[in-house]
């Protein structure tokens, strides 16, 4: 299966088109689609939003910050938005075939590469952060260019991930980093008094004891006062529940809410949840909407014949005389269909009168099972790719001179995707356990099926590891590989 990543950089640049054309122009290689491109003046800034194959989104990525670096002069620009860089942020988003770890991946090579090229300092963030420290994008972008340029030389605390302690002298810096699915929302409200947006936003933001997913700010945008935010994670913190808290910190201060708006684009699912919200729909799924269904059978995920149809072609690749897609997969989907049953159980319990007491507790668990189960499916085809790459790594190490060396990089690869899973198919079968007691008993068999599955998902992911162990040559990772097991078999 191919890969597909999204990347959202953001440019210190907002006004002039001809600048951001040019950026974009940049950025348009073979294997790249531009889905996206907002320009603010107000925050003198544009987000672009890309996607395509992990290497030409790479490359992409780097050849706009490699032009915005040459058009872009920080020392003269001005803007309500907080930047350090010309380029000021670039994170890559796991979309398809690829995982949160492979996008940390790209972001080193990214930053590696940016220094290198054009003397850019880069400092990781997000999953990508090689300190807590540096999680958080506002603790490294602190002060701005021009705060971190008087700092950076002095201060350890400022030392980039990547090039010298200097600042480029009109490019400044550039944070880049991998994360999940960030949705940018901004709430206009009717008054042009800014301090309440800035208000509403302390309110709101995580930070300083608002809602755990959003941080915000508050700025004054045509004329309007805007509560500025990032939703970080939406499962967890829905888009609605968002709205509705800065609603009613504007109460307070004599205001409402007029408009808001989406810059970038936002997920299908956060839509779909807050349609769900606001409309009161019993029982809601995403397969009551028409075109989710349409898709569904198109793809043949669904057919009139029935469910056969959409397992049945799975089954057959597993029946075929190849060697994958094989055990290591069967674990990954074992997993995702535990993980699935268990979130059917506490959507269907959530909301009913029976279990209010435990909204919270059934909300956190079908977060969590949604990314489990978008991550063991991604495994499925990830644990095929991984063997076919040591089958070819043994073919390309007759002809090289670092023969072992090919073989023990696929070999960590196939060991690594099998390991995933039976971490993520524990806490799946961990969360089926909490769900027992706090979900409709009648649903026991369900939640019984879901944990026989998750079983079967770690137990044969690391009878894959262990396997590949047997040819690795690298002790450390070894040595690393079996403690990460031996936590996993004593929980």
């Amino acid at each position: 299966m191919s890969t597909l990543v999204e990347c959202v950089p953001n440019f210190s640049e907002g006004r002039d088109k001809s600048k951001v054309d040019a950026i974009v122009d940049a950025m348009k290689i073979d294997g790249v689609f531009l889905l996206d491109r907002e320009m603010d003046s107000d925050h003198n800034r544009c987000v672009i939003t890309i996607a395509g194959e992990r290497e030409a989104v790479q490359e992409a990525a780097i050849l706009g910050v490699g032009k915005a670096s040459e058009l872009i002069d920080l020392n003269v620009h001005q803007g309500a938005h907080p930047r350090m860089g010309a380029a000021d942020v670039v994170p890559f988003i796991p979309i398809e075939g690829v995982t949160i770890e492979d996008c940390v991946n790209m972001a080193r090579h990214v930053g590696a590469e940016v220094w290198k090229r054009y003397q850019i300092p880069v400092y990781l963030y997000e999953a990508a952060a090689a300190t807590p420290e540096r999680q958080n994008l506002e603790n490294i972008r602190r002060g701005q260019f021009e705060g971190i340029r008087a700092d950076i030389e002095t201060n350890p605390a400022r030392k980039p991930d990547f090039g010298e302690p200097r600042l480029h002298p009109t490019a400044g810096a550039v944070v880049v980093g991998a994360r999940k699915a960030l949705i940018a929302y901004n709430v206009f409200l009717n008054t042009s008094n800014v301090d309440i947006a800035k208000k509403i936003a302390k309110a709101v933001r995580f930070s300083s004891g608002g809602l755990r997913f959003v941080k915000g700010a508050g700025f004054l945008v045509r004329g309007q006062a805007q509560v500025s935010m990032n939703l970080t994670d939406f499962e967890q913190t829905p888009i609605h529940r968002v709205f509705e808290f800065v609603k009613r910190e504007a109460a307070r201060y004599g205001v409402v809410p007029v408009s808001s708006e989406i810059v970038g684009l936002i997920p299908k699912k956060a839509l779909e949840a807050a349609a769900e919200w606001f409309l009161q729909v019993e029982n809601f799924d995403s397969s009551l909407i028409l075109e989710n269904r349409l898709t569904a059978v198109m793809e043949g995920k669904m057919a009139i014949g029935g469910l056969r149809a959409g397992v049945e072609p799975f089954l057959e690749q597993l029946a075929a005389p190849n060697a994958t897609p094989g055990g290591g997969s069967a674990a990954a989907a074992s997993g995702a269909m535990a993980a699935a049953l268990a979130t059917m159980v506490a959507t269907i319990s959530r909301g009913k009168k029976a279990y209010l007491q435990y909204e919270r507790e059934l909300s956190e668990a079908i977060a969590r099972l949604s990314n489990l189960r978008e991550d063991l499916k991604a495994a499925v085809d990830a644990d095929a790719e991984a063997y076919n790459a040591v089958m070819s790594a043994y073919n390309q190490a007759k002809e090289s001179t670092d023969g072992n060396g090919v073989i023990n990089t696929a070999l960590k690869q196939a060991t690594s995707v099998p390991l995933g899973v039976a971490e993520r198919a524990r806490e799946v079968g961990e969360i089926v356990e909490k769900l027992k007691p706090i979900t409709n008993p009648n649903m026991k068999s369900d939640l019984t099926t879901a944990a026989a599955l998750a079983r079967a998902a770690g137990e044969g992911a690391l009878a894959n590891v262990e396997i590949n162990l047997e040819s690795l040559k690298d002790e450390a990772f070894v040595a690393d590989v079996i403690r990460k097991v031996a936590q996993l078999t004593l929980a």
